[in-house]
């Protein structure tokens, strides 16, 4: 008898250590988060420049996000922490657009308007430096990858 449960014991360490071992992602959705990440990636560049621009001419810039568009679905599905925070980032452009078209006399911009702005500005910054370390993120394992592979085999960060 002890024997047998020895035998189980070890069986269901061996099967615990084998769901735990470490979880990476699949070549291919890896692959296509680089692309994704490189797109978006470039995509906030071109709005950080753009508001350079606004910053000296104080004439107001229409904002890029057709790559982020074409690519949420892999941002969020294997893009990590960062694709909310770049989708919230992406909610308040409208905002920072609408605070860039709101001018005085000669070009002058509300206090107010100057904050939006500068927040969005900022935020980009740190949205597309997190954006860039997702593509870092160490594989999954232990309890996170046991309960990955059971959970259905979705596989997020």
């Amino acid at each position: 008898m002890p024997f047998i449960l020895g035998a189980v014991a070890v069986a269901v360490a061996a099967v615990a250590g084998w769901l735990a071992r470490p979880l990476r992602l699949d070549p291919t959705r890896r692959a296509a988060l680089v692309s994704a990440v490189g797109a978006v990636d470039r995509e906030l560049a071109a709005d950080l420049e753009l508001l350079a621009m606004f910053d000296q001419t104080k004439q107001a810039v229409v904002l890029e996000n057709g790559e982020y568009t074409r690519n949420r679905l892999v941002i969020e599905r294997d893009g990590g922490a960062a694709a909310a925070a770049l989708a919230e980032l992406y909610a308040r452009m409208p905002d920072a657009e609408a605070a860039m078209e709101r001018r005085g006399p000669a070009n002058t911009i509300k206090d107010g308007d100057r904050r939006v702005i500068d927040a969005w500005e900022g935020d980009a910054r740190v949205v597309q430096r997190a954006l860039r370390a997702s593509l870092d993120a160490r594989p999954r394992w232990g309890w996170r990858a046991v309960s990955a592979r059971l959970g259905g085999g979705r596989v997020s960060r």
